[in-house]
């Protein structure tokens, strides 16, 4: 048994007013809005509640889950449900490639759950509906936000194949959390699924939640690992817990804390650091997409 910290029952867990989200608006999310709600679209801009989403749509950014929406982990901080995931949808990378398409979506994120009883855990699916967009809408950037494939890292190589413009993985927290917190996952696992990808001449991404109880030490301790394991570009962003069921929230970090992790990672190499309490990790990933050369 993992057993999670305990918040005394009288310790209030109030959202501080600096996680407060002004309401979408602008014409080009009106346009975005009108097109999801016409052809029934889904993305998890909307079934993930994502703060961003006005700003992100505003910007021709939006992200979509393939591989179903049932998970073979059970991370204590993720809302998506654990169990047994349904049969693999074949035509599932037409009808994303048609729904960024009709959105007009200029930077695309594909995401996933993970798909540990696939032999290839899912990589054919993802290459296929990376390849299934650019001919439905070349013009359109990819951003994949990927598991660790179990580190079979042969189901990795199938995706960086097809060469998506950005590929991520979220190391979600710092070292000595990791197996509270990612239960099913390897830290050193995730940090050799970015030495691949970078490696690969990618741009390569990763993203940490604060407010599981990290020390600062933590923090950049897993800041450091990052950036040498190839990394590029880091978000940093509030945990909220989903549920009374999940991970609590142990600190509301303060937007301060996040600027000196910012200062701190821009000091270290990282060519972008995106960190703030409202930052999720698609948060401006159509500004991420610098020159390799």
């Amino acid at each position: 048994m993992i057993q999670l910290p305990v918040i005394p029952a009288n310790q209030t867990q109030r959202k501080p007013d600096w996680l407060r989200v002004k309401l979408p608006v602008g014409k080009e999310y009106r346009h975005v809005r009108g097109l999801v709600d016409e052809h029934k679209l889904h993305t998890i801009c909307e079934s993930g509640n994502c703060p961003n989403m006005g700003e992100c749509w505003g910007a021709g950014t939006a992200t979509f889950m393939i591989l179903g929406n049932i998970c073979t982990r059970s991370c204590s901080f993720c809302a998506v449900a654990t169990g047994r995931p349904l049969a693999v949808d074949t035509d599932e990378p037409n009808r994303v490639a048609n729904s960024v398409k009709l959105m007009q979506v200029k930077h695309c994120v594909i995401t996933s759950v993970d798909r540990d009883d696939l032999k290839d855990g899912g990589s054919t699916i993802w290459a296929e509906t990376i390849n299934a967009i650019r001919r439905e809408s070349p013009e359109t950037t990819l951003e994949t936000l990927i598991p660790d494939f179990k580190g079979q890292w042969d189901n990795l190589e199938r995706l960086l194949e097809v060469r998506p413009e950005v590929v991520s993985h979220n190391i979600e927290t710092v070292r000595r959390l990791t197996r509270e917190v990612r239960i099913q996952a390897k830290y050193d696992r995730s940090l050799e699924c970015l030495k691949r990808i970078s490696a690969a001449g990618l741009r390569t991404k990763s993203g940490i939640m604060l407010g599981f109880g990290e020390t600062e030490e933590d923090v950049v301790e897993t800041m450091q690992d990052l950036y040498d394991a190839g990394v590029h570009i880091l978000t940093i962003g509030q945990y909220l817990q989903p549920t009374k069921a999940h991970h609590p929230v142990v600190e509301w970090v303060t937007p301060q804390q996040f600027e000196k992790y910012k200062e701190i990672g821009l000091k270290m190499g990282f060519k972008y650091v995106e960190s703030g309490p409202l930052v999720r990790s698609s948060y401006h990933a159509e500004k991420h997409l610098f020159d390799m050369q």
